[in-house]
This record gives structure tokens, sequence and C-alpha cells, in this order.
């Protein structure tokens, strides 16, 4: 979830009301946000001015500022009606024109103007922390959307926007006098703690975007940076949006929330004044698009949902509440006006959710379900627990490391190779530590292990929880969880015998007796049988076995894993559920264990 700070003594006049912070937290719990610190205490002594941070859903990009917060408040107090945006109708619309190269990097663009606006040094931060906020996460780090402000009283319409190869053109970049060419720019911000994390977006291409004004000035190279020579000010009176997007959905979002969120400094608050936007092919646009958007709810799936008694006139008001403008279409319907600032409303099921925002969760009325049940935990969570137990009786304890890591804990430090075709990769991770979702769960114990070094020995650790692969039979996830248990033993000696012992013991509990491999006659058990494996020592790992009648497999949840139903109509029941062994001393190398250590994985969903 977002957190928003805004200035408390501010915010609390513009709601009109001096809140304790506990009356101010039942606010918020009440509007659906939620208060996460109140700084007043922190600051006390300070020149800092205190300030409450809130938490925001992250599908209300509406809430995302100061403006907004304050605005969707006033109107579920009744301290003012819901605004009403529109556009303005000047005698000639200001153009940009858009060249037929801007597909190959950036197809969409949007902008509008704020006439006659007045900046306060508040809301001009708050400006600015918008856009940056909208950069983070609707635009997806500027991937999908970029945004630039510019004072439209230094440069001169009709605008260009063109993509052009990167040495073509020079300008000097925000807060720089000295110009530069696109190669240029990259170099001087590879180091730049702020957008250097954005060069990846456009470096590589041939084009860059880039916006010019009539005199050919250059305006701003999205999605990097802004010209110097048209950045705004607190002295800004007139302002210039422009938004370059891959999305067109996200791209009328971020300019339609920008300027709705601000229009309220206007001479005429809530107005924009909107441009045309001229495509290569010919059709022209007119942006922003500030029409809310007509939809209706019913009356009798509201109370169906809530178990209230509301007629249509009610949930009309309580919809005004929450933003919208609602009035009754008939008995059973109420129609309603989504403002622009709303995209997260995308079903009834939202506006349904609204009205109970308003009415209160709780006030809804408390009734029993119509059917009974009877709660039960899933058979593998019931295995999991007593295999968790029966592990901290023998005196082992239990890890919880985080189940996504990196690609080389997962691969290279463990001496294995990734083929591309079982690890689930994240296409965006924060750090490198979060690349990948582990395929076993013996790096993270080796990890804890690492950073348990100073403990006295010996180290036993053990760890019952899901691992997850990439399966495309699995047609909507392509991807299926295993619950696996793993345990390593850190001491001056490997101690085979001890997770060998850990093994039998875990067997035993389950009432799975150990066999003889060649034993045909034997229906039900498990062995161990030597296996070559780059994660443990040259002959020390053995490969776990288990043997169950295809008699006994059919039905059973240990069908649910292909390996096992393949097995099974092959009529070979004897399956490999998991591996135990000395590792390697790579591998305890790579995870910066000086000691020798023994570890035991399997797969726990195959004795169900």
């Amino acid at each position: 979830m977002p957190t928003v700070s805004v200035d408390k003594a501010l915010f609390l006049d513009g709601l009109g009301n001096q809140y304790t912070t506990e009356e101010f937290d039942e606010l918020c719990f009440q509007f659906g946000i939620e208060l996460d610190d109140d700084t007043t205490e922190e600051v006390k002594g300070t020149d800092e001015r205190p300030q409450l941070k809130i938490d925001i859903p992250a599908n209300r990009y509406d809430l995302l500022c100061f403006e907004g917060i304050l605005r969707a408040l006033r109107v579920f107090l009744g301290k003012q009606e819901p605004p009403r945006y529109r556009l303005t109708q000047p005698k000639e619309l200001v153009t940009m024109n858009m060249t037929p190269d801007t597909a190959r990097i950036r197809p969409y663009f949007a902008g509008a103007i704020l006439r006659n606006i007045r900046f306060t040094p508040e809301s001009y931060a708050n400006f600015i922390d918008l856009q940056d906020k909208l950069h983070q996460n609707l635009a997806r780090r500027r991937t999908l959307v970029s945004m630039g402000t510019h004072d439209l009283d230094t440069i001169e319409a009709p605008f260009t926007y063109e993509a052009l190869a990167p040495e073509s053109f020079r300008f000097a970049p925000l807060n720089r006098t000295e110009e530069y060419n696109g190669k240029e720019l990259m170099e001087l911000y590879e180091s730049d703690h702020h957008l250097g994390r954005y060069l990846h977006i456009i470096r590589d291409s041939p084009v860059y975007p880039i916006i010019f004004d009539k005199q050919r000035r250059v305006m701003s190279m999205p999605p990097i940076i802004n010209s110097n020579h048209s950045k705004i000010t607190l002295e800004t009176k007139n302002v210039f949006l422009d938004v370059t997007a891959l999305d067109k959905t996200k791209l009328d979002i971020v300019t339609n929330i920008l300027v709705a969120m601000f229009s309220e400094y206007c001479d005429e608050p809530f107005t924009v004044e909107p441009i045309r936007v001229v495509y290569p092919d010919g059709h022209e646009e007119v942006t922003p698009n500030l029409d809310s958007r007509r939809t209706s709810v019913r009356v009798s799936y509201v109370n169906r949902c809530t178990g209230l008694q509301h007629n249509a006139e009610e949930i009309a008001r309580l919809l005004g509440r929450m933003g919208h403008i609602a009035q009754p279409g008939s008995e059973d319907e109420v129609v309603v006006d989504v403002p622009v600032t709303r995209p997260d409303i995308l079903h009834e099921c939202d506006l349904m959710e609204d009205v109970a925002v308003a009415h209160g969760f709780d006030n809804l009325p408390k009734t029993f379900p119509t059917t009974n049940a009877v709660g039960a935990p899933l058979p593998i969570n019931k295995l999991s627990d007593i295999v968790r137990h029966e592990c901290a009786y023998a005196g082992w304890t239990e890890a919880l490391p985080l189940i996504l890591c990196s690609h080389d804990e997962n691969f290279r430090f463990m001496n294995r190779k990734d083929d591309k075709t079982t690890a689930i990769v994240l296409g965006n991770p924060k750090t490198a530590e979060f690349q990948v979702v582990r395929t076993s769960l013996i790096p993270g114990l080796l990890k804890t292990i690492r950073e348990n070094k100073k403990q006295a020995l010996p180290l036993q650790v053990f760890e019952v929880s899901d691992v997850a692969f990439k399966d495309p039979t699995e047609t909507q996830r392509m991807a299926r969880n295993e619950r696996h248990v793993g345990a390593v033993y850190c001491n001056k000696s490997a101690g085979f015998e001890v997770v060998h012992g850990l093994l039998d013991k875990l067997m035993l509990t389950l009432t799975i007796p150990r066999i003889d491999r060649n034993d045909t006659s034997a229906k039900v058990g498990y062995y161990l049988k030597e296996a070559e494996d780059a994660t443990f020592f040259p002959g020390r790992a053995a490969a776990i076995y288990l043997r169950r009648s295809v008699e006994e497999m059919r039905g059973s949840s240990a069908l649910d894993n292909l390996s096992s139903l393949r097995h099974a109509l092959d009529g070979n029941s004897d399956l490999q559920i998991g591996t135990l062994g000395v590792l390697h001393p790579e591998v305890l190398q790579h995870f910066e264990i000086g000691y020798p250590c023994s570890a035991l994985e399997f797969n726990l969903e195959t004795l169900l």
C-alpha cells in the first residue's frame, strides 16, 4: 500500500476539525484508509512540522496526494459536494503534432493545460510528489507512462512530438545550463541515484522520444528528463502537461488524475483547458476527457450483499458520500455517474462496496450464514503440522526463510544448472536477492545457518513449506506449488547419520516402513539408493524412493503430481521423492559456511 505524508496542521484545518490522533485514526478506518503514523511526538522540539502518514489502497490513485485525500474526506463527511470537473472552451486549442517514428518507442500522447494556477510551496511540493507516486505505481517506474510539466509562458505552440536519433538533438536538461545530446545524457545520468534507474527504458532504442515547441526548442525527452528552459516554478501561472505512454488506458488515467487533483488551484476551480493531439495517420483527439462514466447498480444487489434494507434514494445518498453523482433511476436501480478520478470502479460490486463503506462496516447487520459448515485443515496442512512437530520434538529448530531468493542461490550456489523450464522468474525484481521463486528449501536453510554462525554447534534447522515450479499443464497458473520438508545439520563432522535418523523418525511417525528395494513382495515403504547429485559430495548422496501399489495410488492425491501419475500408469510405483547427503564443499563455500553439513529434502505431498 502506498503511503502519503500530509502536513498535519494544514490537513486538519482543511477538514475543519482538530481531531485527536485516535479520532483521526477512526475516521480513516471508517473511510477505508489507515493512519500509519503521527509524527507529532517525534518532531517535538525541532523545526519540523508534524506529519500524518496515511496508507492508501493500491487501486485508489485519487488518494495519492494531500489534495485527493482531503477532498475525499470532506465529501465523505458532507462538508462539500463532489466536484464536477469540466473542460474550458478556448478560442483556439493548443496543438501537439506527432510524427510516425513515435510509434517505434512511445506511441500514445495526451496533454492538458492548467490556466491561471496559483501554487504555494506546499501545493507545489504536492504536485511534484503526486507525479512521482504515479510514476512509481501506476506507470510501473515510467515504463508504461511518463509525464512532464512545463511553464507554458516560456514555450510557443504548436508543439511537435518526434522520435529522433540520440545524436540529432541537443538541449540543457532540468537544473543545468550546459547542452547535451541524447547519448551524452545517458552517460551523464548513469550514476544519478534518481534518474539512473530509468535510462534502460530508451537507452538501447535507435530513436529517442523528444518534444519540441514551435521554435524547435526542446521541452522534454520522455521518460527521462525535462528541459531546463521550460521548467515550472512557484511563480508559474500556466502549466502545460505532457504525458507519453505505451498503454492508452493508463495514459488516460494518469492524465485525468493529475489535472483533476490540482485544477482546484486554478482561478476557476476544477476547470482544465484541453489540447488537440494530431496522430501520424491524421486522426485527432482532444485530451483530456473529463466526462464522467455512467453506469448503474441494482438496489436488490446492494441489499443482498450487505444485508441492508435501503431504497434507491438512500443508496444514491451513500454513493454521493463516496464522490459519485447518483440518483434513483427506478425502484430497483440507481444511476451513477462515476467521476474520472475513480478508475477503480469496474463492476457493480465496486459500487456496492462504496455503499457499505459510506454506511459503515461497523453498522452492517450481523447475521448467521444460511449454510452450516465445519472447518477443517487441508490434508497437506495437517500432515505438515505433524511433521513439523516431530522435527521439533527431535531437537531441531524451525526456520522460516523467504520464498524468494536470488538466481545464484537457487542454482549456481547449489552447483545446479538452470534449464530455463523449472524456476519461476520475477519479471521486475526489486533487488538481486528476490529474482526467482525457490525450487528447493536447502538454500534458505543454509542462509539461516550462515547468519547464525556465532551460535554454538551443532546447528540443526528444518523447514516445512512450499516450493514452486513452472508447469505448462496448469493452463491458468502455468505453475504449481509443492510442499517439501527440508533439514540441514551443521557440526564439526558432517553428521550424515543425523539427517538419516531424522528421515527414519519421520517415516516411522507416518507409519511408512523401510523396505529392501529388491523385495518385490513389499507393497508400501521407502528405501534409499545411491545417487549422483552435484549439490552433494561424490559418493555421499542418496535418493529417497517411495513405493506404493498402483491400486493404493488410484484416487490418492499423490496422483496430482505428474511424476506420480506417469509412474502409476507405467505400473512402476517406485517414486523418487527426495535426496539426502553430505553437502559439497563448494556449496558450503558459496554460502560462507566453514563447517561440514548434511542436508535432507523430500516432497511431502507424495505421502498423502
